[in-house]
């Protein structure tokens, strides 16, 4: 026997919004697509905000919070849509710091940021005693496979990854780009040890409760992912508004329209949501 779906789809965000003293929103796939904002995605926060309810945005980028703030200026999303950030960088950053010192680094030069003030050397693959993983070098047309042989040497001697962006893709605006979450995926199944910090696991939700400063807040946690975003929102137990033309609007094309058919794809992952609409508005 078929149970009634418990998603509840919703047309806007100030539908719910004032149920909440916080909303935890994601910001790749939401507020923009690496190319260009959501004016309406950017237009719904401002109101929540403007009725009383804090906006956090919570972001895996592998990046430190000032990085985002630019990034989000740069497309010219306003800063009246938060009151603040936390990324996984800003989480990971405590990793880092247990870590052995001697790092290799996989990711774009613009993410060295994340170890600013740190303790660390970074020295070659054969050297590394920890790998820290932010992104692919060149991730326009790079993919996991170019990293097996790397990533194989470093499993066989047994050093950790500590992979500060647990999203395997993003949409950088019509394409899939790989995340360091993609390497982490590769390094695991190669038996290798890999620690994550961001979503959807509690460290950069326990960050971003700090700046929240509430206690026992109601929390919105607003996502377009299944895996981090919706898992994190039942990780901290809180309810999640899926944003389903997201990451996954391929593969949930079928449930675009159906309540019965989102309810069942969320089920067969083990996830559940209290809301859904296609785009956050």
């Amino acid at each position: 026997m078929s149970h009634a779906p418990n998603v509840e789809a919703i047309g806007a965000l100030s539908e719910v919004s004032q149920r909440y003293d916080a909303l935890f929103c994601d910001v790749w796939g939401v507020v923009h697509d690496g190319v260009r904002k959501s004016p309406e995605a950017e237009a719904a926060l401002v109101a929540a905000r403007e009725a009383g309810t804090k906006v956090i945005l919570i972001t895996n980028s592998p990046r430190l919070s000032r990085g985002v703030v630019a990034q989000l200026d740069a497309l010219d999303v306003t800063r009246e849509a938060y009151d603040d950030i936390v990324t996984s960088g800003d989480a990971t950053r405590s990793l880092i710091e247990r870590a052995e010192p001697r790092i290799f680094h996989i990711g774009p030069s613009r993410d060295r940021d994340i170890f600013e003030g740190l303790a660390v050397e970074f020295v070659a693959e054969e050297d590394a005693s920890a790998i820290v993983a932010t992104g692919l070098f060149d991730d326009e047309v790079e993919t996991p496979a170019d990293y097996a042989d790397v990533l194989g040497r470093a499993a066989g001697r047994g050093i950790e990854m500590i992979c500060a962006n647990p999203d395997i893709v993003v949409h950088r605006g019509e394409k899939l780009i790989y995340c360091a979450g993609a390497l982490g995926q590769v390094y695991a199944e190669l038996g290798g040890t890999v620690r994550l910090a961001g979503k959807p696991h509690r460290p950069i939700y326990e960050v971003a409760m700090e700046k929240l400063g509430i206690a026992s807040p109601r929390i919105l946690c607003i996502g377009d992912g299944m895996f981090t975003d919706v898992k994190g929102g039942a990780t901290i137990g809180a309810d999640v508004l899926f944003v389903q033309e997201g990451i996954h609007r391929d593969e949930l094309a079928h449930a675009r329209d159906d309540m019965q058919a989102l309810h069942g794809a969320l089920a067969e992952r083990e996830l559940t949501a209290r809301y859904v609409m296609p785009a956050l508005r």
